[in-house]
């Protein structure tokens, strides 16, 4: 059986963080805080070999793998995109105002932010909770959420080797929904920008190590 440990970052800052608008699919260029965020996470890792590069296939994640690898001493790596780790997709939402979307997705279950929501329904519901209020119905559901992100972990386990050391730049939905489905989690609130969360992968368990950290790791 293969054993891994996958380091999973989120993104550095986009312009749609900045200017907290709703970005799942869509998808917004780094400011300059976000390339920062992207080098100091790389340096964070400085000292740590990897095997694999991954990241999903959203440009902000590719850029904040690009910026990455020279930071953490894994130059000679060539970045996998993977449409799997991409964050959620919130249909009709995607570029509006996050505190509104959340509002008009949760108020009619007494949950008027996104924290309200996973504080009390899980961070599941709120994926199928925006799916129904989307009046296209066209923004992903739980299922489809988790059948898009198990066949990245399935490309994962496909692909490592025992031992072996990957790294995964990803979403904060996507990566809080991993650790949430794989840890009792105490806070809803998402890893920020330029985080760390680290799992260790077998072929039919996945743990969860820490999630969100910003402070060397080795």
């Amino acid at each position: 059986m293969a054993t891994f440990s996958v380091y999973m970052i989120r993104h550095g800052q986009t312009y749609f963080n900045k200017y907290r608008r709703m970005q799942g699919w869509c998808d917004s260029p780094l400011t300059a805080v976000g390339e920062a965020d992207a080098r100091n996470a790389g340096k964070m890792l400085n000292g740590i070999h990897f095997d694999a590069v991954y990241s999903s296939d959203m440009t902000r994640a590719v850029r904040t793998a690009e910026l990455m690898l020279p930071a953490s001493g894994n130059a000679d790596l060539t970045v996998q995109p993977l449409a799997a780790f991409r964050e959620a997709f919130y249909g009709y939402f995607e570029g509006d105002d996050t505190s509104q979307t959340w509002f008009e997705v949760g108020a009619p279950h007494q949950a008027p932010t996104l924290s309200d929501i996973i504080a009390t329904y899980g961070i599941e519901k709120a994926k199928d909770f925006c799916k129904a209020a989307d009046p296209f119905h066209q923004a992903e559901n739980n299922a489809e959420f988790w059948q898009r992100v198990n066949g990245g972990l399935d490309t994962l386990r496909a692909n490592q080797q025992d031992g072996d050391k990957v790294l995964v730049v990803s979403h904060g939905n996507t990566i809080y929904s991993i650790a949430a489905r794989f840890a009792e989690l105490t806070s809803p609130e998402r890893p920020q920008n330029g985080s760390v969360t680290k799992f260790t992968i077998s072929d039919d368990a996945v743990q969860l190590d820490y999630i969100g950290r910003k402070d060397h790791l080795a």
